[in-house]
């Protein structure tokens, strides 16, 4: 998934992920900001130096996760301008998650500085909700489900537009070349 990501960025690809792939698409792009292959997800590496995704502050020390994920309806903040502030229309929106690790705030400067945007984040601005790579024609990531909300005749406005990108890209001609056979 971190290659995916890094061929995504690279080749300037249309790329959304959803939730684990808002995880790897911060790891693929901490990894490049960072120069090196350390930074990691607590969940997959404990002993990462660069745990740019980790649990909350508080469920350290938690030995019984359950019942602590994060789960039901949470609003998100948008930023004008953003891909996901285009998509949706407006400036707040409610999504539907199911999650424990989030992205670690320790890095957010360092980041954002290398050209990550942080387009959705909760009201108070902890956590972090939608990623987007500023010169990208469209590589966003949200730790939510929008699936959940997303129907055949009505799409979620995350994968309409994420649809419209990829359909404008190869309309322009654009053949991206896969690194593996279709």
């Amino acid at each position: 998934m971190v290659k995916a990501a890094n061929y995504a960025r690279n080749n300037e690809i249309p790329y959304l992920e959803l939730c684990l792939g808002l995880q790897v698409m911060v790891i693929e792009f901490a990894r490049y900001a960072l120069n090196s292959t350390e930074p990691n997800s607590t969940e997959f590496d404990a002993s990462t130096p660069y745990p740019v995704i980790d649990l909350l502050p508080e469920q350290h020390g938690v030995e019984n996760k359950g019942g602590t994920m994060r789960l039901g309806n949470y609003p998100c903040q948008l930023v004008n301008g953003s891909h996901a502030a285009r998509a949706y229309g407006q400036s707040v929106v409610y999504e539907r998650h199911r999650h424990r690790f989030e992205f670690n705030n320790q890095f957010r400067t360092q980041l954002q500085e290398a050209g990550m945007v942080y387009s959705g984040v909760s009201p108070d601005g902890r956590l972090v909700e939608i990623c987007e790579l500023a010169d990208h024609p469209w590589m966003v990531s949200c730790q939510f489900h929008p699936e959940f909300g997303s129907r055949p005749n009505n799409p979620h406005p995350l994968f309409r537009d994420f649809i419209g990108v990829a359909k404008d890209v190869l309309r322009e001609g654009a053949q991206p070349a896969l690194p593996f056979p279709p």
